[in-house]
């Protein structure tokens, strides 16, 4: 996949995550169905054990990357001070094929199958290079919180 370095869109622009649970770096690509992300795995990251990223790590690289194809409504003014919750509430099917390295950029695509209020059903791989490392199908509920103040 050829990205163009002007296309790159910084994911803290439409998730509420921050380090040390950011598990994504960079919107690749990003339309109302669909969305790319880019992470790479560094030695520090609280999911890696023995030079490895952990499957816990992958679901959350692949939670994120579908957040923010539905997150997106949320965060489209990026100066705004917005609170946002979201969870998976379930996952329908998952595999794990392989688990990336330290210094191994993971690309995930992630693809809208439905969408009902503030619930959506997306189905979402992750891959180092051509390689399958995961596949799922995820829900997941996000809603916006009001804020306590005036």
């Amino acid at each position: 996949m050829e990205i163009k370095e002007e296309n790159i869109i910084n994911i803290h622009n439409f998730l509420p995550h921050r380090e040390p649970m950011l598990m994504a770096d960079y919107i690749l690509e990003l339309t109302k169905e669909k969305v790319v992300t880019s992470f790479e795995i560094q030695q520090n990251n609280i999911f890696v054990h023995n030079n490895e990223f952990a499957e816990a790590g992958l679901i959350e690289n692949l939670a994120q990357t579908c957040s923010s194809i539905f997150g997106q409504s949320f965060f489209e003014n990026p100066d705004a001070d917005i609170k946002v919750i979201g969870f998976i509430t379930s996952i329908k099917k998952i595999e794990v094929f392989a688990l990336p390295k330290v210094g191994d950029k993971i690309i995930s695509k992630a693809s809208l199958i439905s969408q009902f209020g503030n619930i959506c059903n997306i189905f979402c791989e992750t891959f180092h290079n051509d390689q399958l490392l995961i596949r799922a199908e995820i829900n997941l509920f996000i809603q916006e919180v009001k804020s306590e103040n005036p």
